[in-house]
């Protein structure tokens, strides 16, 4: 590969890296076509981009970014797949389910909600974090309840007012 090619690749992986505000590095080798296909159509249905490039120009798309990547460098060994998504946990949910039929992807690292994660013991902890969107759904959530409660409050003293006012108009006939 020329070195012009080279630096299209970086570049253009560097503007991957700043495009997406999340992105997790699996090990995706020793899949066979069968299931590599496979994984990149589940990648596709969540939105989530899969790209695999060696690990060289990896690095050197990380140290162009704008992002403190410096902790995620040493995962940068043997065969590396890289997930960008928008969508912190969706990765994470994905390559859960994808490895209940099959050993792999595993998680190298990830870059998740400006933190860095580093091992695949820590899919669980990724696959748990809530996204953006349900975090905002908890809070409307928590805001709608109480309002709830005050309107089902009225609600029903309005009924008990309606059933003493009938009691009263029936009680002077």
């Amino acid at each position: 590969m020329r070195r012009e090619e080279k630096q299209a690749i970086i570049d253009s992986l560097a503007e991957k890296f700043s495009e997406y505000s999340h992105f997790y590095l699996t090990d995706t080798a020793e899949l066979n076509a069968g299931d590599t296909s496979d994984l990149r159509r589940a990648c596709f249905k969540k939105d989530v981009k899969l790209i695999v490039a060696k690990n060289t120009l990896l690095k050197r798309a990380l140290e162009k970014s704008d992002k403190e990547l410096e902790e995620i460098y040493d995962v940068l060994r043997g065969s590396t797949s890289v997930m960008f998504t928008e969508t912190g946990n969706v990765p994470a949910k994905l390559m859960q389910d994808f490895r209940k039929k099959h050993d792999k992807p595993l998680l190298k690292g990830a870059y998740v909600e400006e933190s860095v994660y580093i091992g695949d013991k820590e899919l669980d902890k990724l696959a748990a974090l809530k996204s953006k969107d349900e975090l905002l759904g908890d809070l409307v959530a928590l805001l709608q309840s109480p309002m709830q409660n005050l309107i089902s409050s009225l609600e029903s003293g309005s009924n008990n007012i309606h059933g003493v006012l009938e009691t009263l108009s029936q009680k002077d006939n």
